[in-house]
């Protein structure tokens, strides 16, 4: 078990003034001097797992609950399982830190998993199978498979994932702590659950198809952020809706020219079926406004465009409601999870036209043309509910194709804890 140290002075000798840790007889002192401070601890954590370090202490002053947080996802590792003693001595905030991580190792359980082990039913299972660990009878379900979703209306999922030899899958799950039947629904989570894109016939190249295991990072992410609202004290009835489904290509897949009509009469045209996110979330967003809830919260690994707005240390957020979305933002800035807002008007609804449907679900260009991921939130927002207050996480910082200076390679659970504090406002 490796002591871990924090100083606020600069490293001495061998190890020069500029260095993250140093070394000593037994312990590793981590400096932090500059304006960066959580980001400077994760650096030093991420240079430790890399150099084989899988037990630390963290001891002495100096660890408030950020910055342990800071460590523990620079230290968490794709192919090992690492153990952190946390420094804390404060039993709620080492009940908050255990909890955070229950929910962040298990995005990373699933998002990292192979398409080959995590296709649809096994997510909706899973998800299932985690929550119930959280909230136990709290939580009932029910999942519909195959072509038990073209008989309840949802064409959506049901294109998308029609090609595959595994089924798509809606999962609406339902937390219910009140032991009112009737209760209303505080919040509605819908998550986009691609468990593998091959971009259908508008076919991803090899390079951009390798990491598409990530692309139920959305699923996971609402999965994870309901179980830990629910770990600090949520008290309110939320339902969980994932629109699971593989993108996969065969001669009975959903094709380029498609007109697809969605349970609310609005008719979609398909004109790329690598944008099929948005077409199994529509299913999700109409769902969840059947459910009157006032709160309507989505997340998905949506768009490349967000990425190329916002990078990867941020997650894109969308609302028509600027309240909410200043919200949103304030509260990602409060548990270190950064959010940045990207334009939405309603009038971004017109920018996917169609000459055959109502709309299209992108534009015929490459990316989606300019704005791609601001017309990707307005697609979403015509099955919005308009009495709902609603607002789209596009999940730009939620994997990494690589490992870099801060992150393991794959999940990394940012937007959960965002996500949570949402709910528990």
């Amino acid at each position: 078990m490796l002591t871990v140290l924090l100083s606020a002075e600069p490293s001495q000798g061998a190890w020069g003034d500029k260095a993250l840790v140093s070394y000593q007889q037994d312990s590793v002192l981590i400096h932090y001097q500059d304006d960066f401070v959580l980001r400077r601890i994760q650096q030093a954590a991420r240079q430790l797992s890399s150099q084989g370090a899988t037990q630390v202490s963290l001891s002495g002053e100096g660890w408030s609950y950020e910055r342990q947080w800071a460590f523990y996802c620079g230290f968490a590792a794709t192919r090992k399982s690492v153990d952190v003693q946390w420094a804390s001595q404060d039993d709620d905030e080492l009940e908050l830190l255990n909890a955070r991580r229950r929910s962040a190792d298990w995005v990373r359980q699933v998002v990292n998993a192979t398409p080959e082990d995590m296709y649809p039913e096994k997510l909706a299972q899973d998800a299932v199978t985690f929550l119930k660990s959280v909230a136990g009878d709290n939580i009932t379900h029910e999942v519909l498979v195959g072509d038990e979703l073209l008989t309840e209306g949802w064409i959506g999922t049901h294109s998308v994932g029609r090609a595959s030899s595994r089924p798509p899958v809606m999962l609406t799950l339902d937390f219910n702590p009140t032991g009112d039947a009737d209760a209303p629904v505080h919040a509605c989570l819908v998550g986009k659950g691609i468990t593998f894109d091959s971009g259908g016939y508008s076919i991803k190249s090899s390079a951009g198809m390798v990491a598409m295991k990530c692309d139920m990072g959305g699923a996971a992410t609402v999965t994870a952020a309901l179980a830990y609202a629910i770990e600090q004290g949520l008290k309110k009835r939320v339902k969980l809706i994932l629109c699971c489904a593989e993108n996969m290509v065969a001669g009975n897949a959903y094709k380029l020219g498609d007109i697809l009509t969605y349970k609310n009469g609005l008719t979609v045209e398909v004109v790329n079926t690598d944008a099929e996110g948005r077409l199994v979330l529509a299913d999700g967003l109409i769902k969840a406004g059947e459910m009157k809830a006032p709160l309507i919260i989505d997340a998905a690994t949506l768009t490349g465009a967000a990425m190329m707005a916002v990078g990867q240390d941020y997650n894109a957020i969308f609302s028509m409601q600027p309240e909410l979305l200043r919200k949103a933002q304030q509260l990602s800035e409060l548990v270190n999870e950064p959010a940045w807002p990207l334009p939405l008007q309603k009038w971004h609804q017109n920018n996917c036209p169609s000459d055959y449907a109502d709309t299209a679900n992108s534009r015929a260009v490459k990316g989606g043309g300019m704005g791609g991921a601001s017309n990707a939130a307005a697609f979403l927002s015509r099955f919005v509910s308009d009495d709902s207050r609603w607002v789209h996480f596009d999940l730009a910082s939620c994997f990494r194709d690589g490992a870099d200076a801060r992150w393991a390679a794959g999940a990394t659970g940012l937007g959960v804890a965002n996500i949570a504090a949402l709910l528990l406002q």
